[in-house]
């Protein structure tokens, strides 16, 4: 017994030892991850102790710690509030929308660019796809508004054009998802075949080699050599973007909503603003925002488990 006790009292002695070794070991590369490190615990880990107002009534003379515990009064004033089905429907509504449309283009891009044997057709698209990536948010949003105008758009003029009657496409809560799902895929698409792109060119050119000598076109390649070599890569991008499926752009969201699409444009990240910094309810809009990170949660811890069991690929 004595003999067995000694042993466990040493062990973590020797991990200790083990640990500060490989410290000593890599300090430089634990030297070059610490401004990273810093980053995450100054912006992203303290500023979690101010969580609890979500559960107090927030005075700001008082303070977090002399604001009085209120438990999970704002959770329920939020649940049962009028607002709650709108947001939930709207914020899935883009998200799920975002994620059937717009989590394929990159990967479609990527296999019909690699698929491309002229060069310099190759580089064109692929500098055309990747500039809108470049464009800020508040440009794209002026863009938008401007294409789609009633009176100036371009869009109005093709329209007008053919003999149809205008549309005033800002103005129709039944166009903001498509709008702003199609040109988030205008923007990012380029960018996201990039991460897809660099998969593909770790495939070994012996396998195509292999196969056209087999009969193989095209397709045969994409679908049996290309789909298989980047599904790992999709699978762990898609498992992350289920990850902040109720993290809808902010940003563009507020820019081009507006009060008369304001039925389908109304999400939980700009409710949030309004409630918290407008009519400053901070711990309000405080338990709306953890409740929104906490099903998030959910749901990335489930998607990586339900991944992980059916390909064999998760995030851990």
């Amino acid at each position: 017994m004595e003999a067995y006790a000694a042993l466990n009292q040493k062990k973590p002695r020797l991990k200790r030892k083990k640990i500060i070794r490989q410290l000593k070991k890599d300090y430089q590369l634990w030297l070059l991850a610490l401004p990273v490190i810093i980053y995450f615990i100054v912006f992203h880990y303290l500023p979690m102790y101010g969580i609890q107002i979500a559960f107090k009534d927030f005075i700001a003379m008082k303070g977090i710690t002399g604001s009085p515990w209120v438990g999970f009064q704002h959770f329920e004033r939020f649940i049962t509030s009028y607002q709650f089905k709108r947001l939930i429907l709207n914020t899935l509504g883009i998200s799920f929308y975002q994620l059937a449309v717009g989590f394929p283009a990159p990967i479609i891009l990527a296999l019909m660019l690699n698929q491309t044997k002229n060069l310099k057709f190759k580089k064109f698209v692929q500098t055309v796809t990747y500039a809108p990536h470049f464009i800020s948010v508040v440009v794209m949003a002026g863009m938008i508004i401007l294409f789609l105008s009633p009176t100036s758009g371009v869009i109005n003029h093709l329209i007008g054009g053919l003999g149809f009657d205008k549309v005033n496409f800002m103005a129709n809560p039944g166009y903001f998802k498509t709008i702003y799902v199609f040109s988030g895929i205008w923007q990012n698409a380029g960018w996201g075949a990039i991460i897809y792109l660099a998969a593909l060119s770790a495939i070994s050119p012996s396998l195509y080699e292999a196969a056209r000598i087999d009969g193989a076109n095209k397709w045969h390649l994409i679908r049996y050599i290309d789909i298989p070599s980047i599904m790992p890569t999709a699978v762990i991008l898609l498992i992350m973007n289920v990850g902040r499926i109720m993290n809808v752009g902010f940003q563009k969201t507020f820019l081009l909503q507006n009060d008369l699409n304001l039925a389908s444009s109304e999400i939980i990240s700009t409710y949030i603003y309004k409630v918290g910094l407008l009519d400053a309810q901070y711990s309000y809009s405080a338990a709306i925002g953890l409740f929104n990170t906490i099903i998030n949660i959910l749901l990335l811890v489930s998607v990586n488990r339900i991944s992980k069991k059916v390909t064999e690929t998760s995030l851990w």
